[in-house]
């Protein structure tokens, strides 16, 4: 309301019963408090409306209790899904979340890795997108790398998913399928998990006796628009010998799903589309998508969970490799009978 006063530290104190240093160790966590003292200090927190003051906390702590995330792309699922993760393992821990998108902009990131320092957040999340390893430094907070980039960064400890595995997932799947002429929709940028990606399905398809030369490749940026133009191309290069089309994310298969439909085949029945990331979006396309699912929600909560290990001091650096697994829908079959065959590679 207008004019009120806001409620200060004093006034909780006057509520619970107990003195303004009882009150402020409960509010930071540091310090034995009572569990009986604590449920009063809360529920004069509540009763009260008392705010604490970030900032001031933390230049008298040194902990703010705030902690920043850094991510590509807010509007993409797999992201969105990831920072879920983190922020319910934040407020677990009493902590506050600030989330940043770069999309995939140097610059923006610079700007925003210096709003998280000016704010004295304790810790940082993120998904680098440049390879200045002084920008990171720069912050004097600890920092968790998400994703594939964690390898570009090995100082500092790092969660992702099992990318190459992923891959090897889904080329097995589409093969016991039947599947023999599979193209494949990449990421444009230059990153590790594009690499990974190509050069492990290019491994995997030759471990099965197939020539490597003889997958159709294309790329987009992630997006559906993207994944429907690569799709088109590869129609049009590869015409009816392709059965299967497999996306380097959930997006991009989804766009996959839209260009078979526009050029009139039949999805599963003429060409089979997979993607790779288990967004939410895929059980709602027609059909099902059929998808690798990287445990993006458990690596919000497992980098949040490294973080707070290295503010508490308790963490050594950790690279953390989580696993991935097929979550079939009906956008996969058995291709018709003419096309399944492929001569191996000789030996």
């Amino acid at each position: 309301m207008t004019g009120k006063r806001q409620p200060t530290i004093i006034d909780v104190a006057r509520l619970s019963g107990v003195s303004k240093t009882t009150v402020a160790r409960v509010l930071s966590g540091v310090g034995a408090v009572h569990a009986e003292t604590r449920r009063r200090v809360e529920e004069a927190v509540r009763d009260s409306g008392y705010e604490r003051n970030h900032l001031a906390f933390g230049l008298r702590t040194g902990r703010s209790r705030m902690m920043g995330l850094v991510i590509p792309d807010i509007s993409n699922p797999f992201w969105a899904d990831l920072a879920r993760g983190a922020q319910d393992r934040a407020e677990a821990e009493k902590r506050s979340l600030l989330i940043f998108s770069s999309d995939w902009d140097a610059e923006r990131e610079r700007r925003h890795l210096q709003a998280l320092r000016q704010a004295r957040v304790d810790g940082i999340i993120l998904n680098p997108a440049t390879d200045d390893r002084g920008l990171l430094r720069q912050t004097e907070a600890p920092v968790v790398v998400i994703g594939s980039s964690g390898e570009r960064f090995p100082e500092f400890s790092s969660v992702r998913s099992d990318v190459a595995q992923g891959v090897r997932l889904a080329l097995d799947y589409l093969i016991a399928a039947g599947h023999r002429h599979i193209g494949l929709i990449n990421g444009r940028d230059r990153r590790v998990a594009r690499t990974r990606f190509v050069t492990e399905a290019q491994a995997h398809w030759q471990r099965h006796g197939f020539d490597p030369a003889s997958l159709p490749m294309d790329e987009g940026d992630y997006t559906a628009d993207s994944g429907q133009a690569a799709t088109h191309r590869l129609i049009e290069r590869e015409g009816g010998r392709m059965t299967a089309v497999f996306a380097a994310n959930d997006l991009m298969a989804v766009g996959a799903i839209l260009a078979a439909r526009a050029a009139g085949r039949s999805c599963p029945r003429d060409i089979s589309i997979m993607g790779m990331d288990g967004v939410e979006a895929g059980s709602f396309t027609d059909p099902g998508l059929t998808t690798v699912d990287k445990p993006r929600y458990d690596m919000g909560v497992h980098a949040m969970r490294q973080l707070q290990a290295e503010i508490d001091g308790a963490g050594d650096i950790v690279h953390t490799v989580l696993p991935c697994r097929v979550v079939e829908r009906a956008s996969v079959a058995a291709p018709p009978p003419a096309l399944r065959s492929l001569r191996k590679k000789s030996a």
